[in-house]
């Protein structure tokens, strides 16, 4: 997805939805055939929005472009702040950068913090899922093991997702995959010292050993404006015998409301992109996903 081309409808239809995230504001509509940089659009006039959480200034958020005394270095690394997005160059129209994957229908950062991408980190920690001796479960339709993820639910819009969150500027990938687990799906801000030195071991055994990197990229994310769009790193830690994971207790915490193991299968319906993610675990691990033997292998 390079800064010129176009995107299908399916990569890029949550970032034009409406009503914004949080918000009553509209986007200016967008057809598929449209969504493209490369199809002339004389009359495209998106909404202007940025929330106020993020005009505040808070130390994640970017200032304003027209601050006379910010001058990001787009496309590169700046200072601590990581301005390269994973799928290549981007354009820069008149100082703002532009979403490679087309318009939205609205310019501005909505309620993303930097112009241009926003990095996250997703952890998708799996086990197989056992009866009470121990033995794995199969699926009776496709024949293949299930596997399960720790799922939360957010507290902002309600959906089921992956315990991700942003990366902080000047840490690495891995760094935020562990903390924003233990944050989200173990509760650790609210622990004692005692507990969270607990959790930090159990949780390096399982971070530091074998990892798929399921996705690295751009993101199709309801939060995504013209000038700034989500890119996440997904990361699948898989406890194969299960013995790492039945020491932690899940707990939600900071951004979840719930958090729980969930059956990984086609009938899930996740947040943002999280579900391609999970299918795309589920193929790797080779577990099962759907009961029609056409879509497990080749996708719906």
């Amino acid at each position: 997805m390079s800064g010129s081309n176009g995107a299908n409808e399916n990569s890029h239809n949550k970032a034009r939805t409406s009503p914004y995230p949080g918000s009553k504001v509209e986007r200016s509509q967008v057809p598929n055939e449209k969504v493209g940089w490369l199809v002339e659009w004389q009359d495209y006039n998106p909404v202007e929005y940025t929330a106020v959480s993020v005009l505040a200034g808070p130390r994640w958020a970017d200032p304003q472009i027209s601050e006379s005394n910010f001058s990001p270095k787009f496309n590169e690394k700046d200072g601590h702040v990581e301005r390269k997005s994973q799928n290549g160059l981007y354009e820069i129209e008149n100082g703002r950068p532009r979403n490679p994957a087309g318009r939205t229908g609205l310019v501005g950062r909505g309620l993303l913090g930097r112009w241009g991408p926003n990095h996250a980190a997703d952890p998708i920690i799996t086990r197989w899922k056992r009866d009470d001796s121990g033995n794995k479960i199969t699926h009776p339709v496709s024949g293949k093991c299930i596997l399960q993820f720790v799922a939360i639910k957010r507290k902002d819009c309600g959906e089921w997702a992956i315990p991700g969150g942003m990366v902080d500027p000047g840490e690495k990938i891995s760094a935020t995959l562990k903390r924003e687990f233990g944050e989200e799906a173990l509760n650790s801000l609210q622990k004692s010292s005692a507990e969270k030195r607990e959790i930090e071991e159990k949780l390096h055994t399982l971070f530091s050993q074998e990892h798929l990197v399921i996705y690295k990229g751009y993101v199709d994310d309801p939060r995504n404006t013209d000038n700034a769009w989500m890119e996440t790193e997904a990361v699948n830690y898989h406890d194969e015998t299960g013995e790492t994971m039945d020491k932690l207790t899940l707990e939600a915490g900071d951004d979840a409301g719930k958090v729980k193991w969930v059956d990984i299968s086609d009938q899930l319906k996740l947040y943002a992109s999280h579900s391609q993610f999970i299918k795309l675990v589920a193929e790797k691990r080779d577990a099962h996903w759907s009961e029609d033997p056409a879509t497990d292998s080749h996708g719906p």
